[in-house]
């Protein structure tokens, strides 16, 4: 049913609700997100006359649950939406939109029921703050869930036993044209020095992937009389958790401490390799990850995409990359730097151009020569 025929299923204690999901990933192309849409397996006998809901949410969590007593909320809904699907309030057939909620039905019998949700377009993607070693409790994140439960009302007081929940991520993909290769220069004067000092930085283009190493054209003019001492070049992601404070946290997640100099009256040229990886930052708080769900493993999140005219205040983590290039200037009271930021794009490439990627090189290589 999906691709690879799995069925996410997940049953409560009690036995009266259970959920089946076809896939745990949806897809948000900026103007339309991918809609949600399962079955819920009953048992009659357990429910005892309750009825069964199902509820789709966003949640923003900022802090531990624990910490609550304080008087502040760490934990906000974004968005609910709940449906009643039993006893169903349409047809069943109504209520099937995809090809695996009918294959569903077929397979589980009477007692099953689709539901069906779709996102509103202002809501973020899954996103989560790394924890520190140390840390307990939850992580600031942005979490999508997906609960059944059963209840005499959707209002009632909602048993454990009856309630099972379904983590869902809503995610992003690199969109299908590239920027052009962006580019960054700057012209230093220096009060001791008759000429300028000229630095360029250019990207060999606008979107990377996951796993990709980013090239950084690096060309230094250095008419001036002063020397440079080093050229750091690092990679930082800046994420902003716009929905409460507005605060930013800029982290390094690559740098390269070239060593280079580069005296007065001299050029440079040279093209620095840089590879962000969440491998080489598992131990860094405060790092911004893409969502994961449990037992799975992730990567550093990806760029937030957003689209023209929603309000960034109600999409909790933003998350942008930029490539830092930092001259540090020797001179005769001290170090001084001179630096330049070069925004890009660092995303996941759609599943369907990765297939296809694989595909070419699969019949390329396999080629007569």
């Amino acid at each position: 049913m999906s691709p690879k025929n799995v069925i996410f299923k997940k049953t409560c204690k009690d036995k009266s609700v259970g959920v089946f999901m076809g896939k745990r990933d949806f897809v948000d192309r900026v103007d339309s997100v991918d809609p949600v849409d399962g079955v819920v397996l009953i048992d009659p006998e357990a429910l005892a006359g309750r009825k069964v809901f199902v509820t789709l949410s966003c949640i923003f969590r900022y802090g531990r649950d624990d910490m609550d007593v304080i008087g502040i909320s760490f934990r906000r809904e974004l968005y609910l939406s709940t449906r009643q699907v039993y006893p169903p309030l349409q047809d069943r057939e109504k209520g099937v939109h995809t090809k695996v909620q009918a294959k569903l039905l077929r397979k589980l019998g009477n007692n099953a029921y689709p539901f069906f949700f779709e996102f509103p377009d202002n809501l973020p993607c899954s996103v989560a703050l790394q924890p520190g070693p140390h840390d307990v409790g939850k992580q600031c994140a942005v979490e999508f869930e997906i609960k059944a439960f059963s209840a005499e009302s959707q209002d009632a007081k909602v048993r454990k036993r009856s309630t099972v929940k379904l983590m869902i991520r809503k995610v992003q993909y690199a969109p299908d044209m590239q920027g052009a290769p962006p580019s960054v220069e700057t012209t230093k004067d220096f009060v001791m020095s008759d000429k300028p000092l000229h630095v360029k930085v250019t990207l060999d283009k606008e979107l990377y992937y996951h796993g990709e190493t980013i090239h950084a054209h690096v060309n230094i003019t250095n008419n001036s009389n002063k020397n440079i001492k080093n050229v750091v070049v690092s990679v930082d992601q800046v994420a902003t958790v716009v929905l409460y404070s507005n605060d930013s946290y800029i982290k390094c997640v690559d740098i390269e401490d070239s060593g280079d100099s580069v005296s007065a009256g001299a050029t440079l040229q040279k093209v620095y390799k840089l590879l962000p990886l969440l491998a080489n930052n598992r131990e860094r708080r405060g790092i911004a990850l893409d969502g994961k769900l449990k037992h799975e493993d992730t990567n550093l999140a990806s760029s937030s995409i957003v689209k023209d005219g929603v309000l960034k205040e109600v999409l909790g983590i933003m998350v942008s990359y930029k490539v830092m290039v930092k001259l540090i200037i020797g001179g005769m009271m001290g170090s001084s730097e001179v630096g330049l930021e070069v925004p890009f794009t660092l995303m996941h490439p759609k599943p369907e151009a990765v297939r296809w990627r694989m595909s070419w090189c699969s019949r390329s290589s396999s080629a007569p020569t």
